[in-house]
């Protein structure tokens, strides 16, 4: 049997990511793949401000670490970070990884793949985290087999819902990755079926194969909020909603249907809604609107919640809120569902693939049906469901590995001349 090719893991969305609060869908993601190679033949490949740094296995324990909290043992910054006032964890943990490179190159990554090549034989090139996605350096990594992971197209779809110049800059990553990739994994069929409409909208060449592969559910182990959190009272009904308070996630509707609960309901029944996230961008309304909230009211907004805290609050709530009005795949919806927890959801393409009929769906600009839907969950004890069929991390790396490795190799054999011939 031929050994398993190795694979060159892009982690630059992680550093740039350390230091930043809990970590984002996009991130889970990249932290999984790292963490499941761990025991298999890999390299890391990171972009620092002066540059790309190959970097060795032993790399990705550290950076996993950092990711959890522990950075003591990160050094100070370099001396030119330090001169330029960046003096934070992502400067720290760049001087490290300075230190333990294999090799350095410029922006643009020339040389690195004979390096790649030289020291681990055929490799996969990986990139999970819509980062790094520049052109010249994936021409300079021909010679690797390119793989990219698109987790959705909402900045082309929705540039109302991005910082402003951000759609135009994925639109040149999105080109760039579907211009040199040999495999492009998604992380649902609907953002397959994204890729291929704006592959097809932007006359990008057809030249890799398009695969769908869902992600997989971990569920962290409940523990209780930290103190600086304050006391979580479980005497009445509370919903959570999680993401990033940002304009696509749609807060304002669940603030619209909690003032319509509050008309319906006398006040010692009215339940609670936790926001959980930390505030984003371009959401001015809504934060004007959560400053304003009593301390101590029904509904209130918690950031930097650790996993542990964000299961518990899950564990004990009476349902999950979702009213998004665009998602790539939504893995608090998974997470939720797999505990049994009642689901509302907006009914986005991805949603409705990955829970079928487990979720109740609701329109995103309808806060009297949330209202209805919430007031029901909360009249009784809380419920719980059989849980759907979900797939875990095991799943989706076998389904993962089985594409990279049969896909890749029928790539090769067909550039090869004749070989197609050859029975």
């Amino acid at each position: 049997m031929a050994p398993e090719p190795a694979i060159l893991l892009d982690v630059s969305r992680l550093i740039s990511r350390l230091g930043q609060g809990p970590a984002t869908g996009i991130d889970r993601v990249e932290a999984e793949w790292l963490a499941h190679l761990q025991t298999r033949p890999h390299l890391l490949l990171c972009r620092v401000p002066r540059g790309q740094l190959l970097l060795p296995p032993a790399a990705g324990a550290a950076i996993l670490r950092w990711g959890a909290g522990d950075t003591a043992d990160l050094p100070p910054p370099g001396f030119l970070d330090r001169l330029r006032g960046r003096r934070h964890i992502r400067a720290r943990a760049e001087a490290a990884l300075r230190r333990m490179a294999l090799a350095r190159a410029g922006r643009d990554g020339q040389g690195l793949a004979r390096r790649v090549i030289r020291r681990m034989g055929p490799t996969s090139y990986l990139n999970t985290g819509h980062s790094n996605l520049e052109a010249r350096l994936w021409q300079n990594l021909r010679g690797l087999r390119r793989v990219v992971l698109i987790h959705d197209t909402i900045p082309l779809d929705h540039p109302e819902f991005t910082r402003t110049g951000q759609s135009e800059k994925f639109r040149a990553r999105f080109a760039a990755a579907l211009g040199h990739a040999d495999l492009v994994l998604t992380v649902s069929q609907a953002t397959r079926a994204d890729v291929l409409r704006w592959r097809d909208r932007l006359g990008l060449p057809d030249r890799a194969p398009v695969e769908a592969v869902p992600l997989g559910t971990r569920l962290a182990e409940p523990a209780l909020l930290p103190s600086d959190a304050g006391p979580i009272p479980l005497d009445r009904p509370f919903f959570v909603t999680l993401g990033t308070i940002e304009p696509r996630k749609n807060h304002a509707l669940l603030l619209d249907a909690w003032q319509e609960l509050a008309r319906r309901m006398p006040p010692e029944r009215l339940p609670r809604l936790y926001i959980i996230g930390r505030r984003g961008w371009e959401n001015h309304q809504v934060f004007a609107r959560l400053d304003a909230l009593p301390r101590d009211g029904m509904v209130r907004e918690f950031a930097g919640l650790d996993d542990g805290a964000v299961a518990y609050l899950l564990t004990h709530c009476h349902g999950l809120l979702m009213p998004s009005r665009a998602e790539g795949f939504g893995l608090p919806l998974t997470e939720a569902a797999a505990r049994g927890i009642p689901v509302l959801s907006a009914p986005l393409p991805a949603a409705r693939e990955i829970l079928g009929s487990y979720a109740r769906w609701l329109s995103p600009d309808d806060a009297r049906g949330w209202a209805g839907a919430v007031a029901l969950l909360a009249a009784e004890a809380p419920l719980r469901l059989p849980p759907p069929q979900l797939r875990d991390w095991d799943m989706y790396f076998a389904q993962a590995h089985d594409l990279l490795h049969e896909r890749l190799r029928n790539r090769a054999m067909a550039a090869m001349p004749g070989l197609s011939q050859v029975k």
